[in-house]
């Protein structure tokens, strides 16, 4: 049930995160949910789109070093220790969240977040044992 993320290799210079998004905005690919961490010189922009394939594409085509990595998606409450009691359940099943970052959602009753972890299925299985719903890729689609 993960989600696929786009990692985009970018150099650290100005304008170059509006470029990327330019391009994926003129084939109509939607971003859901984006990251930025930077170096001096490059920044590795992690990106949920409504269109994986065709932004992987466009992106390639026009000189972006692409990698395409599998997430997990997590719906958690919009209230003060949600996020805590998620990342709680991932620490008790003895699970590393290297990283995560939250979904630009159209709901005020849930947050969306992304999970990078060592193993997605044994996340998966964790938070929907503790009941919490996972993301999928047609919910990113219907976001």
């Amino acid at each position: 049930m993960a989600i696929k993320q786009l990692t985009v290799f970018v150099p650290n210079r100005k304008g170059t995160i509006a470029s990327v998004t330019d391009i994926l905005a003129k084939h109509q690919v939607n971003i859901r949910a984006l990251s930025i961490a930077e170096t001096e010189d490059f920044g590795i922009l992690r990106l949920i789109v409504n269109d994986e394939t065709t932004a992987e594409k466009v992106l390639e085509e026009q000189g972006y070093l692409i990698k395409v990595v599998e997430v997990v998606g997590v719906k958690i409450g919009d209230e003060p220790g949600k996020l805590t009691g998620a990342l709680d359940v991932l620490d008790k099943a003895d699970i590393n969240v290297e990283y995560l970052y939250a979904f630009m959602t159209r709901t005020e009753k849930h947050a969306y977040v992304v999970l990078r972890v060592e193993s997605n299925q044994a996340a998966e299985s964790a938070l929907t044992s503790a009941g919490y719903k996972l993301i999928t890729e047609a919910d990113v689609n219907k976001l």
